[in-house]
């Protein structure tokens, strides 16, 4: 069976299901049940990043949520805000969580709230890798 480039892209979407980022991001989040080694993995250097989920709630608001990966002393990007809110959830290694300025330590188990249009930053503080979950709730910016 020979496969036109434009029946290919018109499958990816079903064959990529809830963990592709779709452009339309306004899509509602479909159930699922994904093994963690099974979601892509997206490198950025010696960090790493998997995207988990990304659309709409039954009430209408946007969710997306991903994990990150972060080599000892590594950040994965400048500090910055935006009008969504987020929630860092620390499963390994120890971060320092800076909001407007004011940094703390935290390591697993704990969490760190950002509101929305708060300048914020996160950087592995430890030896080895670090592992958090981030959870963005509400507009994207």
């Amino acid at each position: 069976m020979d496969l036109s480039r434009r029946a290919l892209c018109q499958a990816l979407p079903l064959l990529l299901g809830p963990f592709a980022w779709a452009a339309d991001n306004n899509q509602p989040i479909p159930s699922f049940a994904k093994p963690f080694d099974q979601l892509p993995v997206h490198a950025n250097g010696a960090n790493a990043s998997r995207p988990i989920l990304n659309g709409v709630t039954h009430a209408g608001v946007h969710l997306e949520v991903h994990e990150t990966t972060l080599a000892p002393g590594a950040m994965p990007h400048p500090p910055h805000h935006h009008v969504h809110e987020e929630l860092f959830l620390i499963s390994k290694g120890t971060v320092e969580v800076t909001i407007q300025g004011k940094s703390t330590t935290i390591g697993p188990g704990s969490a760190a709230f950002i509101h929305s249009g708060e300048e914020h930053g996160i950087r592995n503080t430890g030896q080895g890798p670090a592992q958090y979950f981030v959870v963005a709730i509400g507009e994207e910016s």
